[in-house]
This record gives structure tokens, C-alpha cells and sequence, in this order.
């Protein structure tokens, strides 16, 4: 659609994982096709919402390159040059500094905040907070950081968002907004039954409570009336100290905790730290922060139905 866009050649778009999505998103960028939709999304959860909802008349990137930790990235020239030609910019504010940064400072015409399309809570010691965060209007600092972004493990807030990215590409590409709307209607279709499968899934088991060296799931916990236990909190690289991992074995025995869970984009020594010192299981709950050859699923929808089966196992649900 933007005659001035395709500035990165080929070549360099490869080398920066912006192909590496889906079929369609990959042709499309490494063609440099300009007659369709050009949406840069931040990270993957972005980027599979712009495709399933872009369809074929979507050209998809994404910022973070597969198998990225996405609250690592930096943002190079490449990529502002690549912001600036883009019809759409697709981002969640609060997760990556360097992108909201980026997107702020570009003059692209329709810039998507999921944050915005539904409400983000604050989630005490098992939310993230980021360095970087910039306060909304009429918040403190300190509330903004307290605010946990990993809405799209809630398969009803994803829902919302996509409902309202669909709008926005109705709004910035009209000619095609009834094909947006009807595979908004189809994705919002599906994410209802994945929520359906969680409650249904999950609503009956010998225990409610889990440990994840990431705290990334508060908003599943919450939805399907889980317990998250974070063994680092923020840092999933950090090791948990003496006094943590004390509290986590006893809490273990009380709850009838039976696994410790670990995710594919950073290292497994902390949930094995614990597991080893707790005599735990281990076994992988994924955030859906980016898929690789490592993940459970080629999807958000296997992975999401990987890691239900992975919390019934490890919750002993009937």
C-alpha cells in the first residue's frame, strides 16, 4: 500500500528474523510486495494477531527475531527506517521500552497499542515491571511498573485485543475492512473455545498452585483460579536465594505442588535449582513470547493447548 516502503532489502530483512512468521508474512516481506497492508508488529503475539487478522491482504513483520528473549531488544536504524514505511505499527506498551520508544518517535499514520484494547492489572511480586516503563497519564511511575503486560496468555483479554486491532485495520484500510472483520469474528470464535478448554480443563484438580521461574502467567492464574508462584520474579536468569527456596518447599508440600515449571527462551537452571532441592518434577510452561523448533506447537493455539495439558498433569486434574 505505501509506495515509499521497501527501503530494506531482502537480504537484510532475513537477517533480522522479520521473515520468519508464517508463510504469507515471510513471502510477502522477502518479495518486498507493496500493494498489501504493512503491519511491523513488536513480538510474536503481536504478529499472530496482525496475520490471522490480516489475512492475505496483510504483509507481516515482527521487531523480535525468533528464539529473542523480546524484553532484550534493542531497536536497530534498520528497523526505525522500516517503522517509518510501514502502513501500521502493532505493540504492546509496558514490554519492550526500546519499541515504545520507537513507535513514539516515528511519524506512522496508525499506531496499534494493545494496552490500550483492554485493562492491565497490577499483579504485586508476580507481575513483571519493566526499566524503561513509561507512566500512562494520571499514574505514578511506580503504579505503571506494577502493571502485568502478559495479557495474551488470557485467551479473553487476547480476545478483546484482537477485537480491537481488528477495528483499527478496518479504519486504516477500508477497502478490505469486511475481510478484517470477518477474520476477527473467526479468531475471537477460536480464542473463546481455547478459554473453554481451559476452564473446563482446569476446574477440577487436586491442587491449585504453581511455580514458574517466569511471572508471566498471573493473568491465566487468574482467570482459571490457579495460584502463581514466581521462583524470580522479574529475572528469569536469577538464582532463587536460601530463603526463597525454603518458602517454595514448603509451600510445595502443603499444596501438593509436584512440578516446577521452566520455559523454552532462557535457561532451565533456576526451576532445576529448585526442583533438585524440593524433589519436584520439571517440565516446560511456555509464555508464548516467541515460537522456535524448541516450542510445543508451530502456534499460539498449540502451544496454549500444550500448556494446558502440561498444568493438568502437573495439578492433577481429573
Amino acid at each position: 500500500m505505501n509506495v515509499r516502503r521497501r527501503l530494506i532489502p531482502a537480504a537484510a530483512a532475513a537477517s533480522l528474523g522479520l521473515g520468519a512468521l508464517t508463510a504469507c508474512s515471510s513471502d510477502s516481506a522477502a518479495k518486498g510486495n507493496t500493494e498489501k497492508f504493512d503491519v511491523v508488529a513488536s513480538f510474536y503475539p503481536m504478529a499472530f494477531l496482525a496475520e490471522q487478522i490480516g489475512g492475505d491482504h496483510a504483509n507481516v513483520t515482527s521487531l523480535t527475531e525468533p528464539g529473542q528473549e523480546p524484553h532484550d531488544l534493542e531497536i536497530s536504524t534498520q528497523q526505525r527506517a522500516q517503522l517509518e514505511e510501514a502502513d501500521a505499527a502493532l505493540f504492546l506498551k509496558g514490554l519492550q521500552p526500546a519499541v515504545d520508544e520507537a513507535v513514539t518517535q516515528t511519524g506512522i499514520e496508525t499506531k496499534i497499542d494493545a494496552a490500550s484494547l483492554t485493562h492491565l492489572e497490577d499483579h504485586g511480586g508476580a507481575g513483571h515491571s519493566h526499566e524503561g516503563e513509561e507512566a500512562h497519564s494520571g499514574e505514578s511511575e511506580e503504579e505503571e511498573h506494577g502493571r502485568d503486560p502478559h495479557v495474551w496468555l488470557d485467551p479473553v483479554k487476547y480476545a478483546e485485543i484482537a477485537q480491537g486491532v481488528g477495528k483499527a485495520f478496518e479504519k486504516a484500510d477500508p477497502d478490505h475492512a469486511a475481510d478484517y472483520k470477518k477474520n476477527t469474528e473467526a479468531l475471537v470464535k477460536k480464542l473463546n473455545g481455547l478459554n473453554s478448554d481451559f476452564e473446563n480443563g482446569l476446574k477440577d484438580s487436586k491442587s491449585k498452585v504453581f511455580f514458574t521461574n517466569h511471572a508471566a502467567f498471573g493473568y491465566l492464574a487468574e482467570r482459571y483460579g490457579l495460584t502463581q508462584e514466581a521462583i524470580s520474579g522479574v529475572d528469569p536468569e536469577s538464582e532463587p536465594s536460601a530463603a526463597r527456596v525454603k518458602e517454595l518447599q514448603q509451600e510445595a508440600k502443603a499444596d501438593g505442588v509436584t512440578t516446577v515449571f521452566y520455559e523454552t527462551l532462557v535457561s532451565d537452571r533456576t526451576a532445576k535449582t529448585l526442583a533438585r532441592d524440593a524433589d519436584l518434577k520439571t517440565d516446560v510452561l511456555d509464555p508464548l513470547e516467541g515460537i522456535t523448533d524448541k516450542s510445543r506447537g508451530d502456534d499460539y493455539f498449540q502451544v496454549m493447548e500444550a500448556n494446558l495439558k502440561a498444568l493438568q498433569t502437573a495439578l492433577g486434574a481429573k
